[in-house]
């Protein structure tokens, strides 16, 4: 296949050892583009990184790694988007450490659909098992994308809900594409690249490290516009995702379960802390103000009245960014709809950009 020269760029950036994302983001901001970061020289990259790093990107990397990517994307089910691609998650964008490029194997355009994360522990119960599917089935039902970890447990069982649905699932994984962990969710692993999509931000080759799980949670949560914890024990690495969703503004839900059972123990702490406690999957439509989109317009009624955005808004000043992830739309399909609804009074438009509901 031909080679997409700025792609090459991007990736060449993504690849180069020791350069983390901070100082890549940084190098960006100064140059303008991954071309021109490549192209610098070492004294000009030796003002913004250290000097023997800087000597590293001036070098880049070998053209045989790059060729393994652009041999990957052959496959017509394949893709890499990086952060100057309309296909970027947008959500992603809010966050404190947005990755450089994400590889994806499915649907691309799921990336950009309002979704909601499912996690939960490895070790589930039996009853954690059908909560998470039938949660995931019915949240996916509503019009939200799933999103979870592909772990053993409530990850495969809110997988599994979502690919009951048109809204799909996206599995957000800590190693390649090329490869799948755990092995024993292979079968359910291809499902979801044929129906949804699988997504990571780390390169081809990657074995599943354990440092790599807990970086992801972070895309897991970011992506999303709400985290469901099904079941965790005090332990479990949900409460990290769970942990990450508050700091990146994101609401939290959690299903309560016996005082006697280690899997309820993480799910009670996080509800003491402030998490929504939901027994029904309308407990979390209600609490995002959402208008399910299977039976819904989200242009307009039927009958001509206010369009059911206006669900998307509340009290709270909103931004147009957070209403496109809400809702689904374009930014220019909500200004339309947000003017009509501010020019009949209904809605107030504030200093920032940020939107209200009036009563």
């Amino acid at each position: 296949m031909s080679i997409d020269v700025s792609l090459k760029a991007w990736l060449t950036l993504s690849l180069i050892r020791g350069l983390g994302g901070e100082a890549a983001r940084c190098l960006l901001k100064q140059f303008g583009s991954p071309e021109a970061v490549l192209d610098a020289s070492v004294s000009s990259l030796s003002e913004f990184v250290k000097a023997d790093l800087a000597t590293i990107v001036h070098t880049g990397v070998s053209d045989h790694l790059l060729q393994a990517s652009f041999d990957w994307l052959s496959d017509p089910t394949n893709h890499i988007v990086t952060l100057a691609d309309s296909a970027y998650p947008q959500s992603l964008l809010n966050i404190s450490d947005p990755p450089l490029l994400l590889y994806v194997k499915g649907e691309l355009g799921l990336l950009n659909k309002p979704s909601l994360a499912v996690i939960g522990s490895r070790h589930a119960t039996p009853q954690g098992l059908r909560n998470a599917e039938s949660f995931s089935s019915s949240l996916g039902d509503a019009g939200f994308t799933i999103v979870s970890g592909l772990a053993h447990g409530i990850d495969a069982g809110a997988h599994r809900g979502g690919l009951t649905t048109k809204s799909s699932t996206i599995a957000v994984v800590g190693t390649g594409l090329d490869k799948v962990y755990p092995a024993a969710n292979r079968d359910l692993a291809h499902q979801i690249a044929e129906c949804g999509a699988i997504i990571s931000e780390f390169p081809l080759g990657t074995p599943p490290l354990a440092g790599n799980f807990p970086r992801r949670n972070r895309l897991i949560s970011g992506l999303s516009l709400g985290c469901l914890v099904v079941e965790a024990s005090i332990q479990s690495g949900s409460l990290i995702t769970a942990r990450l969703a508050i700091e990146q503004g994101r609401e939290v839900f959690a299903i309560p379960g016996s005082i006697h059972s280690p899997q309820s123990k993480g799910c009670h702490t996080l509800i003491k802390q402030g998490a929504k406690l939901v027994e029904t999957s309308q407990d979390i439509l209600d609490e995002l103000h959402w208008v399910s989109t299977n039976t819904t317009s989200l242009i307009a009624n039927s009958d001509g009245t206010a369009p059911p955005v206006l669900s998307f808004l509340s009290d709270e000043p909103t931004d147009i960014e957070t209403l496109c992830i809400r809702s689904g739309l374009t930014v220019g399909e909500l200004s339309a709809m947000l003017l009509t609804l501010e020019l009949s009074g209904q809605i107030g438009c504030l200093p920032g950009g940020l939107y209200q509901r009036l009563h």
